[in-house]
């Protein structure tokens, strides 16, 4: 008798990059199928085995799936992944089934969501919070918009990557809700920096404020995770500069469109330029406290 683990379906997965790497692998780890395509080939092919297949394109990697999921850095990515020449609706997964669990704009999910509709193909906007860590973890937040019986066809892909998994409403609303956790997180990133610039500046030890602060009301997830790197000046890439950048964009594209003023996410989204405007772009979020760095005379080198 062996134990290998019986399939539990087939997974075309398109963008394997920091967190589409690690759901790719946590699919396959649950018993799925996967075959991943990436504008670099050298990325899927870094995956291949262990129930993962490296596809030639598009097409290849829908071919036979069950559903496609898509994990892209930006909304014209997905566009191209979906209407280009040789793109899923041209070639659609056998199961009929899109998952876009990238970050991107409401309105092009909810056009992309009708044209897949008029090809008999279901769409589901499903973007995740919870980071790197959470994808390798397979704890990622899932918050998904779109149909209810394509949500829960899809409900077992999602099982495989995270732990809160959510139907939030219909095409567009998994993105609007992302972008909502998007200006709480970068706002909050920023008290995190001004936090710390004041408490350094008054002579208070920094790690010992955040364990303090953590024991309170001011406890968050961001504090809890970046926070020692914040203090020690630690820019590696998680989550980067540029993706939340990218990120607060759509939120105030969306703020605009619904008339709803956004006074703080306004003032985060500057001290994020100013970050990429010093080469910061690269780094991840915790980054954001350079600018403060700079701002109080503290630059490090």
């Amino acid at each position: 008798m062996t134990s290998e683990k019986k399939s539990a379906g087939t997974v075309g997965f398109i963008g394997i990059g920091t967190m589409g790497r690690e759901m790719a692998l946590n699919l396959a780890k649950a018993g799925f199928r996967v075959a991943v395509h990436d504008v670099r080939p050298e990325a899927a092919q870094a995956l291949a085995g262990g129930g993962i297949r490296a596809a030639t394109s598009i097409a290849d990697a829908a071919r036979g799936a069950d559903v496609v999921i898509t994990m892209l850095p930006d909304t014209p990515d997905v566009e191209a992944v979906v209407y280009g020449e040789a793109g899923l609706l041209a070639n659609p997964p056998e199961g009929r089934l899109i998952v876009d669990m990238s970050t991107i704009a409401p309105d092009a999910v909810r056009r992309m969501h009708a044209d897949c509709a008029k090809a008999g193909v279901a769409f589901i906007d499903a973007p995740v919070s919870g980071g790197p860590v959470g994808a390798k973890n397979a704890a990622l937040s899932i918050m998904a918009g779109g149909d209810a019986a394509a949500f829960e066809k899809a409900r077992p892909f999602f099982a495989g990557m995270g732990t809160t998994i959510t139907h939030v409403g219909e095409s567009g609303a998994g993105q609007t809700v992302k972008l909502c956790n998007q200006l709480i997180c970068g706002i909050n990133i920023q008290a995190i920096c001004e936090a710390l610039a004041l408490g350094r500046a008054n002579g208070v030890d920094l790690h010992q404020l955040r364990k303090v602060l953590l024991g309170g009301s001011a406890a968050s997830w961001m504090l809890d995770k970046l926070g020692p790197q914040m203090i020690d000046g630690d820019a590696s890439a998680g989550f980067r500069i540029d993706l939340m950048l990218k990120d607060l964009r759509l939120v105030q594209q969306q703020a605009q469109a619904s008339n709803v003023p956004l006074p703080a996410t306004a003032l985060v989204t500057t001290q994020y330029l100013d970050a990429r405007a010093h080469g910061e772009g690269s780094n991840g979020n915790q980054a954001l406290f350079r600018v403060y760095d700079r701002m109080s005379g503290q630059e490090r080198g």
